[in-house]
């Protein structure tokens, strides 16, 4: 069990996960002028892959093995991971922000560790739906209506820019049945499980990109390095970063990352983008990020 303090360095990697994972919707928008958005997916999937490839067998963790039944799981939920917390939530994101801002994709990646709750209650032995974790998914639920908007509801009928807000929250499930699946898989290596999981995306989504929308072609400046920012920093970079964090401080510490991703894609939107949000989605913000707060509080016990 730990029980030192975060250190000054797992503080700095978790502000610089959320700059960057923040940043990430910023090159999504960049990748979008160039590529549709399966190659957005498909190129940050496969050039990741090469990179997190390269650094698993440079420090002798290479692929988890295939040989023995428990192998073969890992593998099985590498393949869980590959489409569930890649291939399908980058592709929903990619597609979502051809009509929605990226801030307002951003406010949705709050909605994942809610997500989160329900399904670890159904599938993770001990992670029980207590009355504070009802409320705080009550809460955060609200802000979830609010985000895709009372109108697009209560209507039943979504045009492109309400097609495009659910394919934002769809990417934020995919994200939070991949946790689970994640979250189940045998011990093991966590970098080489990763490195597996990209692997698999790769062979998955570019395929898919290749038949859906052909080969890109002279695609501007601007594209190309928002993809190659995509692929190196918040798909490469921010795994590697994020497993020092785990083995350092543990995953509720990484948890706090939740809070600065959705503030850091408004601010970054606003001020290199000069996109504006409504205010019925900073209110949505506001309440998935209560809700959120609520649900991992943790009540001090009565001592005898």
């Amino acid at each position: 069990m730990r029980t030192e303090s975060p250190s000054l360095t797992a503080w700095l990697l978790l502000f610089l996960l959320g700059l960057i994972w923040g940043g990430s919707f910023l090159g999504v928008a960049q990748a979008l002028t160039g590529f549709g958005p399966a190659w957005v997916a498909a190129i940050r999937i496969a050039l990741a892959a090469v990179i997190l490839l390269g650094v698993a067998f440079a420090t002798g963790q290479g692929l988890p093995a295939r040989a023995s039944d428990r192998g073969r799981r890992i593998w099985l939920h590498c393949a869980g991971m590959a489409i569930f917390s890649n291939a399908l939530p980058f592709t929903l994101l990619s597609w979502g922000q051809r009509h929605v801002t990226s801030g307002y994709a951003g406010i949705t990646m709050a909605v994942v560790p809610l997500l989160v709750l329900p399904l670890a209650h159904v599938f993770v032995p001990g992670e029980r739906m207590t009355p504070r974790k009802v409320a705080g998914f009550t809460i955060g639920f609200v802000g979830v209506a609010l985000l895709i908007g009372p109108a697009t509801i209560l209507s039943g009928k979504a045009g492109t820019d309400g097609l495009a807000r659910l394919a934002c929250i769809a990417a934020s499930c995919s994200y939070a049945v991949g946790a689970i699946i994640t979250r189940l898989a045998p011990a093991g290596p966590k970098l080489s499980f990763a490195a597996a999981g990209l692997l698999i995306a790769a062979v998955v989504i570019v395929p898919v990109a290749l038949l859906s929308e052909g080969i890109p072609s002279s695609p501007p400046p601007a594209a190309v390095l928002g993809v190659l920012y995509l692929g190196i920093l918040p798909t490469a970079l921010a795994t590697v970063m994020l497993v020092h964090v785990i083995q350092t401080a543990g995953p509720s510490f990484l948890s706090l990352v939740n809070y600065q991703v959705p503030v850091w894609a408004v601010i970054i939107g606003w001020v290199v983008l000069g996109e504006s949000l409504p205010t019925q989605f900073l209110a949505a913000l506001g309440l998935i990020l209560a809700g959120l707060a609520t649900s991992q509080i943790r009540l001090p016990r009565a001592r005898a």
